[in-house]
């Protein structure tokens, strides 16, 4: 008597016809070829915030006719074109409506991770992107990737992860070392003190005792959170680095060339002063590389 099939592995790209959103694609489906996974690409028609859904016979839910019409036509091009570039891939496209962000959660909650396109652009010489990817941040259960175009990174750079000491940092650096491995990559692991002094004159003696002080102990938080790591994936080579910066500043210089930039959606360190909540959000807005955010584990 044989056992029930496995559930299969998905990793879920979310699509609008953009070119960041088929960047985030072209990613999805590398990465899921590398797990072992299939692809899933959901495309969302959506009404307005807050809104009713579309009652049928109206204007509206003519309107989210054409427009679902429109993006199967999309998602079918896309399925296609993958179908020839990847033909081992298992791939399937999906219309979703209702807000674009519940919507990828609800496609992704079961997969292995969510990845979307930046979009838009700011006043910072940087890509930024809209709303989709903040409310991801903060309401998604699965890890999200934030992909810009193929031609603003590296995909041979390092893989860069910020870590605090805290238990949502331990699941970022599992990640990392995940994908530093199954990619061949270096791992970069950043620790970032931000309590910097506040005045300009302030003596350099003094202020050279405490970085010794500093350095001792985030190298302490880095060994700690890399130990656990090192036997299971013994291939990665591995660097670690303490900075006095904000740490935001801190993953953002390390990033510049990096093939992926792993954070945790929120937590604070072991030494008070350190943060990787607020920097998740700043590095989905501005750094030059892919960002995976991991979200903490799902409750039982």
């Amino acid at each position: 008597m044989s056992g029930a099939s496995p559930a299969p592995r998905w990793v879920v790209a979310g699509y609008d016809g953009s070119g960041p959103a088929r960047a985030a694609v072209d990613w999805a489906a590398e990465e899921a070829a590398s797990r072992g996974c299939a692809l899933a690409v959901v495309q969302v028609v959506h009404w307005s915030p807050g809104g009713p859904q579309p009652v049928p016979g109206t204007d509206e839910a003519e309107q989210e006719l054409t427009a679902r019409t429109h993006a199967e036509a999309l998602l079918a091009d896309v399925a296609d074109e993958l179908a020839k570039s990847r033909p081992e891939l298992t791939v399937r496209t999906s219309v979703e409506s209702g807000r674009t962000g519940e919507a990828l959660a609800r496609a992704a909650r079961e997969a292995e991770l969510l990845v979307i396109g930046a979009s838009g652009r700011g006043a910072l010489p940087r890509v930024v992107l809209g709303s989709t990817a903040a409310e991801l941040l903060h309401s998604g259960e699965r890890p999200v990737v934030v992909v810009r175009s193929s031609d603003s990174y590296s995909a041979n750079g390092p893989v860069v992860v910020g870590v605090d000491g805290s238990d949502l940092s331990a699941e970022a650096v599992a990640f990392a070392y995940d994908f530093a491995d199954r990619h061949e990559r270096e791992l970069l692991a950043v620790h970032s003190w931000a309590d910097l002094p506040m005045h300009a004159m302030e003596p350099v003696a003094g202020w050279a005792e405490d970085w010794q002080d500093i350095s001792r102990r985030g190298q302490e938080v880095l060994a700690d959170a890399l130990a656990a790591h090192a036997e299971q994936h013994p291939g990665v080579v591995v660097r670690r680095t303490v900075s006095i910066d904000r740490p935001a500043r801190a993953l953002l210089d390390t990033a510049d060339g990096a093939a992926l930039l792993v954070v945790g959606s929120h937590g604070r360190g072991t030494l008070g002063r350190l943060l990787l909540g607020s920097v998740s959000h700043a590095m989905i807005y501005h750094a030059p590389c892919p960002v995976a955010v991991v979200h903490p584990p799902a409750k039982a």
